[in-house]
């Protein structure tokens, strides 16, 4: 159950949580020893095999929601730990550009003083495109989700596909933490490229974020290979996998958790004109 929650993005002080567990973990092996240590005797001279089991049992489960809070607390930091890794990578190439900028425009300035106008467009047209593919993930008021949207329009332009992001609102107030949502993003955008690999020709990938009233709107869609029926109703169990590779299976399965312990919705529909995934969350409350 604390696991549920601490996966949901619920606020969680884990330190206490643990604190609190292994309390009550110190108080049963106690339990158990005095019980063990005195029997046939006083009060526990009728305690019964079953009473040890029982208290055995609840000794082991308390164990194991130490050991599952772990387990969330190290997932939690590693998606914090790849989020600060994208936002690294978005603050180089920022400061990269930023530091070309100046050599730019003086080859520029030298090619007018020249009076080379064509040249000097035809220098500008890369530099320019290369401005433009970084200020296209720069649309939110979340860095975290910007860094993640630029470091996949990488990952597709690596990988031959086209990626189109439509930002049409800055996720000021988002009730979702910013980091929970680059996992769901992530997970959906890699799935797509994945897909999108099997294709020879061109590959399109469309990322549509939007909000209306209360709610923020995510449409995530590829023109890859059609998902039949059966594979969409199975989509989002846990373990489910096209794949071969061991590891694979969890991650729609966690991306519906997250969304779901957020108050959203997520629905995906397959054509032979393209997969589409529907997000639909929530705002925070008195935004």
């Amino acid at each position: 159950m604390i696991l549920g929650v601490f996966m949901g993005g619920n606020e969680l002080n884990i330190k206490k949580v643990i604190g609190v567990l292994l309390f009550v973990n110190l108080m049963q092996i106690i339990l158990v020893l005095s019980m063990w240590i005195n029997k046939g005797e006083g009060a526990w001279k009728n305690v019964g095999f079953s009473l040890y089991l029982v208290v055995g049992l609840a000794l082991i489960n308390s164990l194991a929601t130490v050991v599952g809070v772990l387990y969330a607390n190290r997932l939690r930091n590693e998606d914090l730990l790849e989020s600060m890794k994208n936002l690294e990578e978005l603050n180089t190439t920022l400061r990269v550009q930023r530091h070309d900028y100046l050599n730019h425009l003086q080859v520029v300035y030298g090619l007018i003083e020249l009076e080379e106008y064509e040249e000097a467009k035809r220098y500008m047209e890369p530099v320019f495109n290369e401005v433009i593919k970084v200020s296209r993930a720069l649309k939110t008021a979340q860095p975290a989700i910007n860094a993640l949207l630029q470091a996949k329009l990488e990952v597709a332009e690596k990988n031959k596909v086209h990626m189109t992001l439509n930002i049409k609102t800055d996720l000021r107030h988002l009730k979702i933490e910013p980091w929970e949502l680059c996992k769901v993003l992530a997970n959906i955008i890699d799935n797509g490229i994945t897909a999108l690999l099997l294709k020879t020709c061109e590959r399109h990938l469309i990322v549509d974020i939007n909000e209306e009233g209360e709610c923020y709107l995510f449409n995530i869609c590829n023109d890859g290979p059609v998902i039949d029926n059966n594979q969409l109703e199975q989509i989002f169990k846990q373990g489910y996998t096209t794949k071969k590779e061991v590891g694979h299976g969890m991650g729609l399965y966690i991306v519906k958790k997250i969304i779901g312990a957020s108050g959203g919705t997520i629905h995906v529909t397959s054509t032979e004109e393209k997969t589409s995934f529907q997000i639909q969350l929530p705002k925070e409350v008195n935004s």
